[in-house]
């Protein structure tokens, strides 16, 4: 059966999204998976892969959305990797490997030691973003609760919920300053707008790609800050009447939930990002405005590479990536 043109009569939302790499985008579709990465020489890599469908407790509404991030963790990390060797390429002597990545490749073969480095580096990832993210902010809100002693429980689930927030954009804006990133966020808007072109119902051209907005309201930047804020909510709600002062504790709390919290977060998106009426418009505002910071307007030839990921993961019988 022959692939469904890339567009359609009328406008419709798409589970098919992606994540951008270097001088790369990573496109998945309900069965395949394309990374294309821009070589030195200009020429486009592609790789592609099949997506085993989703079965058991990776179904269930509030358990699913565990899965998805577990699982766009580790694919998203061997992606990133994947598009580091092949933008780089050519250009440089390759670096030999340092400290665990040596022992790990000196004791097992190259199959499994990648493996075992791409499950690593998701794992040191998610637990630098909790860290950052949830634990940093409670750890210093504790430290302004031993200098204000009878500071009351609201206000310190509060003051802890500003500075989460703070820190969410204090981190996205130094990322944005950062050239290498710049670029990165540059193919995260050609991302969004292949994506909302298709959605639109145009063929996928340059030109018409071009013109999409670069903001959408199935982003990553919006799960992060929607997981924030869950956060905030749940502190408020728990820890304030069961009067929890106790900073370790308070931390411990927020690690226990953070599964509920990816759960709770996953449905919230999914079902914000597929209405457009005015209170799920106002619901994802705050997530929208904050991809200003992880969007750039994109060159054609970034463009070029989403369109080429998209095309290769839309599915044979249209309509069967339908959100």
């Amino acid at each position: 059966m022959a692939k469904q043109e890339a567009n359609s009569c009328t406008p419709f939302k798409t589970t098919c999204g992606g994540q951008a790499l270097l001088e790369g985008i990573m496109m998945q579709g309900p069965g395949k998976r394309a990374i294309v990465v821009r070589r030195p020489d200009g020429e486009l890599d592609i790789t592609e892969e099949e997506v085993k469908p989703k079965s058991g407790l990776a179904k269930l509404p509030f358990v699913r959305g565990l899965f998805i991030f577990c699982g766009s963790m580790v694919h998203g990390m061997k992606a990133l990797m994947h598009s580091a060797e092949v933008s780089d390429s050519g250009t440089e002597e390759e670096e030999e490997l340092t400290g665990l990545d040596k022992w790990i490749s000196d004791h097992f073969e190259d199959e499994k030691a990648t493996a075992i480095i791409i499950t690593l580096a998701a794992v040191l990832g998610i637990a630098m973003s909790v860290g950052l993210f949830i634990l940093l902010p409670t750890a210093l809100t504790g430290l302004v609760g031993m200098a204000w002693k009878t500071m009351p429980l609201w206000v310190r689930s509060v003051i802890e919920g500003v500075l989460k927030v703070a820190i969410f954009m204090i981190y996205l804006f130094l990322c944005s300053k950062m050239k290498e990133i710049h670029r990165v966020f540059q193919y995260h808007g050609a991302e969004h707008k292949t994506i909302y072109c298709y959605e639109n119902g145009l063929e996928l051209t340059v030109e018409n790609v071009r013109g999409q907005p670069r903001h959408h309201p199935r982003c990553g930047t919006s799960f992060l800050f929607v997981v924030i804020a869950v956060s905030i909510f749940l502190s408020i709600v728990i820890f304030t009447p069961l009067e929890i002062e106790n900073t370790f504790l308070r931390m411990a709390l927020h690690l226990l939930m953070l599964p509920v919290i990816v759960g709770v977060t996953y449905e919230f998106n999914r079902y914000v990002g597929g209405h457009d009426g005015l209170l799920c418009r106002a619901l994802r505002a705050p997530g929208m405005w904050m991809q200003n910071f992880t969007t750039f307007e994109p060159d054609d030839s970034m463009i070029e590479v989403g369109i080429v990921a998209l095309k290769r993961v839309l599915p044979e019988k249209q309509g069967a990536d339908a959100w």
